[in-house]
């Protein structure tokens, strides 16, 4: 199982949100913290905000912050809804396409599924104010901010 990127960086923007909370940042605050194209993270800003767990404003003054706090903000449920395709093999797809020849008398399907949601199940103990342990850290790994602050 692989994280899509929009998954990975919905993930990253979050983390820079929840670590830098006392201001408003724009995109492009995050990409250059992160080295990641702006145009990427303008649509997982959408994202996210279409979610509920970023309010965006444009214009002067404008930009992202978390629209909860990050303690309500889980990772499971997270991953779950920006993650596009949950098939971990060709007999997993909902919709269309070829199907396995013996799918129909293999277990395999079966481990899988209970594989998946076991990896969702212990994303789902989590949330983003568990990734922010060391916000010190984070905040100045994320560029501006000395580690002591």
């Amino acid at each position: 199982m692989r994280m899509s990127l929009h998954t990975d960086y919905a993930l990253r923007m979050l983390i820079f949100l929840a670590a830098r909370e006392d201001a408003v940042h724009t995109v492009t605050d995050v990409a250059a913290a992160y080295g990641l194209s702006r145009n990427h993270l303008a649509k997982i800003a959408q994202t996210l905000r279409d979610h509920g767990v970023v309010e965006t404003a444009r214009g002067r003054g404008g930009g992202l912050k978390l629209a909860k706090r990050p303690a309500d903000i889980n990772i499971g449920d997270l991953v779950q809804a920006t993650e596009e395709d949950f098939a971990l093999a060709e007999c997993m797809q909902s919709h269309g396409g070829a199907c396995c020849q013996i799918a129909g008398a293999c277990g395999l399907r079966g481990m899988l599924s209970e594989a998946l949601d076991a990896y969702l199940a212990v994303l789902r103990k989590y949330t983003l104010a568990d990734v922010l342990h060391n916000r010190p850290m984070l905040r100045a790994l994320l560029g501006g901010v000395s580690a002591a602050a």
